[in-house]
């Protein structure tokens, strides 16, 4: 017999009754447990489980189709079709495998990548206030905290965040200004190793302390800042090594940082730096899921960014970093200047390392901030009082693509713990949180859209959003909530 052209059609067996038709259907990927896993694929309109979750699959309906390494319904004319989908399937698994290493396994955040200034105006917080802040590096929570407000309560999932927050407050404990400056403002304090084992050590929770015991060394590196550590630490270090070394553009970003005013800025940008910095090396860093997952940007934020600005990711983050550099003025923007130095100037640096602010947190402010690993809901669920200050930061874009049942689970522990005039703020990858308007939580013994439990300011989230230092989020959103 003739060998098939490889036109013809592909050979497909048919699953016997008896034998397990998924782990048949994909031993193309012997390799990937299917324990645990949910592959999606559609056709017609349809969409079908494939994997260990709770699905029914009829043998008289599904083939073994071999070749392309999944099980094909009947229907289908061109597996080619379904098997693009089934590989766009694989490819979103293992952006998530990818993400959520980086995330249970590293510290990812070394700065706050959120502009506190527009969410003291947006939060207006007031001495009764308790607020709830996701920890992130706790920047902005000890930002929070000068407010003078009753409780700061920064939580987070990742521990190795709290870790950083609960090493920043322990400084600011025993160590003096100048030494705590340092550490946290240049990235690097000589003798540290000593200092946290004579000073800091023992006012860490045991977690942080077996944390801090293997890294403190990140602050005893005279040529790598701390702030060149953690997963986007890391990131940072590396475009300053293609910026200083590659494309040698380090003496154009120094006269960007030290321009006078936005005009000098926009012809420094325009003249010395766009051209060679948007390479096309730059532009396929930008565009790997790795890259993104890195800085702390899930799959889902991704995406909402790829089908809603014109041009996708590449294009959002060229017109970002072209609004921070050619629209607002970068003299206070202390945000790029530690990303692409690696350290603060007393000048330009966060609130909390301001002198006169390390006075007020030694005054007694410091113990109104507390920090807890948990999840929001984990933490509202188990906290017996009321908060009346959210600031939910872009986690809700996590939760909306794979775990909307935890989004809405997560809002209705914020509505049973709301204060009478609830603020809540967030932020979004996206242009738009459409997937708000699908969330619903039972208020007052019925069944609601939280939607209409908000009241959002969306003048003045528009007139922040375009002041935004960070400038790295497609939207801003300041909500009020009557409980």
């Amino acid at each position: 017999m003739a060998a098939p052209s490889h036109r013809s059609r592909p050979h497909v067996h048919r699953q016997p009754a008896q034998q397990d038709p998924i782990r048949h259907a994909f031993r193309l990927y012997p390799a990937v447990p299917l324990d645990g896993i949910a592959f999606q694929a559609a056709w017609n309109g349809r969409t079908c489980q494939i994997g260990s979750a709770n699905v029914t699959i009829s043998d008289s309906t599904w083939q073994g189709h071999v070749r392309f390494g999944f099980a094909c319904p009947r229907s289908v004319r061109n597996p080619r079709t379904l098997k693009n989908t089934f590989e766009m399937s694989i490819f979103d698994w293992f952006g998530q495998r990818i993400f959520n290493t980086v995330h249970r396994n590293n510290l990812v955040y070394n700065t706050c990548w959120e502009d506190p200034r527009l969410d003291r105006v947006a939060l207006q917080n007031g001495p009764e206030d308790n607020i709830l802040v996701i920890t992130s590096a706790g920047c902005n929570a000890l930002d929070y905290t000068l407010t003078a407000p009753n409780h700061v309560y920064a939580v987070d999932m990742n521990p190795r965040q709290n870790a950083l927050l609960d090493l920043k407050i322990a400084a600011i404990r025993k160590l003096e200004y100048d030494d705590f400056f340092k550490m946290f403002g240049e990235g690097h304090l000589p003798g540290i190793r000593s200092i946290y084992q004579r000073e800091l050590r023992s006012h860490l929770p045991d977690w942080s302390q077996t944390f801090w015991d293997r890294r403190i060394k990140w602050f005893d590196h005279r040529r790598r800042s701390f702030y060149f550590r953690g997963t986007s630490g890391s990131v940072a270090r590396t475009f300053k090594l293609y910026t200083d070394n590659v494309i040698r553009i380090r003496p154009a970003l120094d006269e960007l940082l030290a321009a006078d005013s936005v005009e000098q800025q926009q012809e420094i940008y325009q003249h010395k730096i766009k051209k060679k910095f948007w390479s096309g090396l730059v532009k396929f860093m930008v565009n790997r899921d790795t890259t993104m997952s890195l800085l702390g940007v899930p799959k889902a934020q991704r995406k909402q960014i790829e089908t809603q600005y014109p041009g996708g990711l590449v294009q959002f983050v060229q017109d970002c970093l072209e609004s921070v550099f050619v629209k607002l003025p970068i003299k206070d923007n202390y945000f790029w200047r530690v990303y692409m130095n690696g350290e603060y100037t007393r000048e330009c640096c966060p609130e909390y390392l301001k002198e006169a602010n390390f006075e007020l947190f030694r005054g007694g402010l410091i113990d109104r901030l507390s920090t807890h690993t948990d999840s929001v809901q984990g933490f509202l669920e188990k906290h017996d009082g009321h908060i009346s200050r959210y600031v939910l930061l872009d986690h809700m874009d996590w939760l909306s693509d794979q775990f909307f049942p935890l989004l809405e689970a997560e809002w209705q522990a914020v509505i049973d713990r709301a204060a009478p005039e609830t603020r809540l703020i967030w932020r979004s990858g996206g242009l738009r949180t459409d997937f708000i308007d699908q969330v619903k939580v039972t208020h007052q013994g019925q069944q609601k859209n939280v939607h209409s439990l908000l009241k959002l300011d969306t003048d003045l989230a528009k007139e922040l959003h375009g002041k935004d230092r960070v400038h790295t989020y497609g939207s801003f959103y300041i909500a009020h909530l009557s409980a």
